[in-house]
């Protein structure tokens, strides 16, 4: 198991402080905002020095105990799901596959379309929002950067990776959905999403909990490599969790 060196009470107050803001945000702002129950939490993650895995494509997976994207009942979030046709598998196949293994899935997109239907800033910025979560096919994965663009990336929905060569889709799709991903890759900074508003906040300290244990363990070094963590929502300045003093060195008796 992965030390834990962040305070169980900062948490609490951190996630509280978090609520509360965005709280009183809501009620001095249009009444639009209602509607944002549902926005996500953060725990920024900085590094002492970059992982020496700065290729890596798939990123690290983190179990959540209270999930952030649901499927069946009760979801309210939509699904879209990009499938590498290169290999056969057609999307009137992927779709009937989807429905017998009772899978909610909004979109299914052959990475074909991609390349063709979505060329444009525009285009590409509409598909960004129109989904709560994208999959993707594994072997789709490395040729996603280029074909979406930034604007995914920016606005934190990078495409999360399922094992689609595996018999049981259902399986693997509800294990992506009950995670979330810590990516690993050019710099010292990486954000993962740990809670949403729309959550109790006993939840999100949960949450938090979890992925700091998961980020620890997968990280070069461990806690030896992490700089600071802090907690926060897209608009809400960056509360800390944990941070390390800078090794300067102590010259003894010079003034």
């Amino acid at each position: 198991m992965a030390e834990v060196r962040v305070s169980p009470e900062l948490v609490t107050k951190a996630v509280a402080s978090l609520f509360k803001w965005e709280r009183s945000r809501k009620q001095s702002r249009d009444k639009m905002l209602l509607l944002e129950d549902d926005k996500l939490l953060y725990l920024v993650v900085a590094l002492k020095k970059a992982s020496p895995d700065q290729n890596r494509t798939n990123p690290y997976q983190i179990p959540l105990p209270h999930p952030l994207f649901m499927l069946g009942d009760g979801a309210t979030q939509e699904i879209c799901l990009f499938i590498d046709d290169r290999k056969g598998t057609k999307k009137k196949e992927a779709k009937q596959k989807l429905v017998e293994e009772g899978i909610a899935i909004a979109k299914v997109i052959p990475l074909s379309k991609l390349r063709t239907d979505y060329k444009s800033f525009e285009a590409k910025r509409k598909l960004c929002g129109s989904y709560d979560l994208f999959l993707a096919d594994k072997s789709v994965l490395p040729a996603l950067p280029r074909v979406l663009g930034k604007i995914f990336f920016k606005k934190k929905k990078h495409p999360i990776p399922v094992d689609l060569r595996k018999k049981d889709w259902k399986k693997q799709i509800e294990s992506a959905c009950g995670s979330t991903f810590l990516y690993i890759k050019g710099g010292t900074c990486s954000v993962v999403k740990v809670g949403r508003l729309s959550q109790s906040q006993e939840e999100v300290c949960e949450n938090v909990h979890a992925v700091i244990s998961g980020v620890a363990s997968h990280i070069p070094k461990k806690w030896k490599n992490i700089k600071s963590l802090y907690l926060k929502t897209l608009e809400s300045v960056p509360l800390p969790l944990y941070q390390i003093l800078p090794d300067f060195p102590i010259k003894i008796g010079a003034e």
